[in-house]
């Protein structure tokens, strides 16, 4: 047989089975089953490293057609634990192309599902919400529904899980500023996306990606003149160190920018809680307001918790850092998908400014990051208390 007619089945937590054919690698992939909504960019996806311990299911019914290159991977490798697709290209159409996207889900050891009614799977996960899911395939498909079920519910559950060590650099390393160099920025790497690092670079920060262990010394070492969050997977509950780190990095004074889970441990860092989303919101096509502006985006996303907050105006920060304000808001589900210090120079957002694939509505605010920074002019590490 070849891999296209190897049996597969998709099995979520509630017992809803999904049988296919076998796409990518042979065997079992355990994790989250999510959807995302996007049209295009499933190479950003995949190698998405805020997609680690989920399996992504894609609502575009063709996936695979344009192939697969070198310069379009968003980090280091695959991030997905499991892939599903109903309709994979036969052949690959783009002069870009190097090789075909089941190539490198197989060198990767993918496991992934095709031939299935993914409309029927996304209207199960809209209904009961994201699940505990597995794929499998070739013999592992031929264990018992009872088996398969038993081994899916014993798999991790997403709240409380902390990825940070799994998809962060080992190893700091530095980006060198494009055109006119403002400084250095400090990015701690919480699974950090290379379009992000490339937009940062573009604005003359010399850009220095920094491992998820790095101490408030380390960081205040390399002198920064801002310091950045990236987006990543996990808990954002789980990550109370980087939380820690963050209420150092803003009682120094240093101007803060965060994005995906970047906010949402600003928020935390701000005093606030964070909650799961009953399937969060994963795709390129989220329409969120930025109330400074009044302007509406179309946004990408992918995060399954979100900051807990007031949307009503202005208020204290639990934390002690002054007023804080939501400051982007999402219109399909009122989710804060922004936040704004009024007292010391912080803001965050909820999606994905430097989505590779589109929309590009809002790759403003690393401008608004670097006015931000400029405006400061020489920082000196000062409690937010004074700035007050």
């Amino acid at each position: 047989m070849t891999r296209t007619t190897v049996p597969a089945v998709l099995v979520l937590e509630d017992g809803t089975r999904y049988p296919g054919r076998s796409y990518g690698s042979l065997g079992t992939a355990l994790g989250e089953a999510v959807f995302t909504t996007g049209m295009t960019g499933y190479q950003e996806t995949i190698t998405d490293p805020s997609y680690a311990g989920q399996i992504v299911l894609m609502t575009a019914p063709h996936i695979g057609n344009t192939g697969v290159n070198d310069e379009d991977p968003e980090s280091r490798r695959i991030w997905v634990d499991g892939f599903v697709v109903r309709d994979p290209s036969r052949v690959v159409s783009n002069f870009r192309a190097t090789r075909s996207l089941d190539d490198d889900l197989v060198a990767q050891q993918v496991v992934g599902i095709s031939g299935i009614d993914t409309r029927a799977v996304t209207r199960r996960l809209r209904d009961v919400g994201a699940m505990r899911a597995g794929i499998f395939s070739g013999t592992d498909a031929t264990k018992t529904a009872e088996q398969q079920l038993a081994i899916v519910r014993a798999g991790a559950e997403m709240s409380g899980a902390n990825f940070s060590a799994q998809v962060s650099t080992p190893a700091a390393y530095v980006i060198p500023a494009v055109g006119e160099r403002i400084g250095n920025v400090a990015v701690l790497d919480l699974g950090v996306k290379r379009a992000t690092l490339h937009y940062l670079a573009e604005r003359g920060f010399e850009v220095h990606v920094l491992p998820q262990t790095v101490t408030l010394d380390e960081v205040l070492a390399i002198e920064p003149v801002g310091a950045f969050y990236s987006n990543g997977p996990g808990d954002p509950a789980a990550s109370d160190a980087h939380v820690e780190l963050l209420g150092g990095i803003l009682r120094a004074g240093l101007p803060f920018f965060g994005i995906c889970f970047g906010n949402q441990l600003l928020g935390r860092a701000f005093g606030l809680g964070t909650y799961k989303l009953p399937f969060g919101h994963h795709g390129i096509n989220q329409p969120v307001v930025d109330r400074t502006t009044g302007k509406v985006e179309v946004t990408a996303h992918n995060h399954g918790f979100a900051v807990d907050a007031p949307t009503d105006g202005p208020f204290e920060s639990p934390a002690g850092f002054g007023r804080i304000e939501v400051s982007h808001v999402n219109l399909n589900d009122g989710v804060v998908e922004g936040l704004t210090a009024l007292d010391i120079p912080a803001f965050s957002v909820q999606y994905h400014p430097e989505a590779a694939a589109g929309p590009h509505d809002a790759n403003y605010l690393f401008d608004r990051f670097r006015d931000l920074v400029l405006s400061r002019g020489p920082l000196n590490a000062t409690d937010p208390a004074e700035d007050r």
